[in-house]
């Protein structure tokens, strides 16, 4: 018996990354799953699980987040396959690093429409059905950035990020009197196409030096993987977390940790 048997969990940008990840731990641990992506490798991807988890129960759907009619259509096409949903992850973001000063409005307006409104959008339209079962559970990603710490050129990112647990704590006071849990996990860099993105963009000469300068500042010594968090937004959506609800959850590594680079003795 897996902890999440039983259970119908929609996953956004589960096709890569992060939400790859969630959806494999997931599958594991006896979920259906319902992938919402954007992304052309959405297919390949569905193909891929559905070799490696040739029992399991999972669709898909290509869409934008950022559109709310799209988001209620998937929604209640969702229903009639699957009858119920108990379990929303909200892993969909992007990040575009630029500066403040020369940032596009078209730049912030994709950062905003995906990362904030996107969440809000397959929110609002999952509600209705997570209030119809027992112990739903909601689990935001939104990160150390803006929470805790930041980069240059990170600006729009960050103000997403920080929205996502304002979000979340606000949702959780709403939900809790429904007997929906409402949490988010705040990842470090984990490697995922997203990161290996901004590594390029930040030095496109040589992106892997990005890499190890992050790892060189990780005490861990390494990135997290995508499975790993998978195995976080498992716990929290499971009963396991049955008392847990509107918290923040680090997840760096330690990354965070570190007062200073020069200071301590060991």
């Amino acid at each position: 018996m897996g902890k999440l048997d039983g259970k119908v969990a929609v996953v956004t940008g589960g096709a890569m990354g992060n939400g790859l990840g969630v959806v494999k731990v997931f599958l594991k641990y006896g979920a259906s799953v319902v992938v919402f992506d954007y992304s052309d490798q959405l297919s390949a991807s569905l193909t891929a699980l559905k070799q490696e988890y040739p029992n399991s129960n999972i669709i898909g759907y290509k869409a934008d987040i950022r559109d709310s009619k799209m988001v209620d259509a998937c929604f209640t096409d969702l229903i009639g396959k699957m009858g119920h949903v108990d379990i929303l992850i909200n892993n969909a973001g992007v990040c575009e690093l630029m500066p403040f000063e020369t940032m596009t409005d078209e730049v912030r307006d994709k950062q905003f429409d995906i990362n904030i409104k996107g969440t809000w959008n397959v929110t609002r339209a999952a509600l209705p059905y997570l209030k119809k079962v027992e112990n739903a559970s909601v689990v935001n990603l939104s990160s150390v950035t803006g929470v805790m710490v930041a980069d240059p050129g990170e600006v729009a990112y960050a103000t997403t990020k920080a929205a996502l647990m304002g979000f979340t704590k606000g949702l959780a006071a709403e939900l809790v009197k429904d007997n929906i849990r409402v949490n988010a996990i705040l990842p470090g860099y984990i490697r995922t196409p997203m990161v290996e993105a901004m590594a390029k963009l930040s030095n496109p000469e040589d992106p892997e030096a990005v890499i190890n300068g992050i790892i060189a500042g990780i005490p861990m010594g390494r990135m997290g993987t995508p499975e790993e968090l998978g195995e976080l937004a498992a716990f929290l959506a499971s009963n396991e977390s049955s008392y847990i609800t509107g918290q923040g959850i680090v997840f760096d590594g330690a990354s965070t940790l570190p007062e200073t680079t020069t200071m301590g003795v060991e």
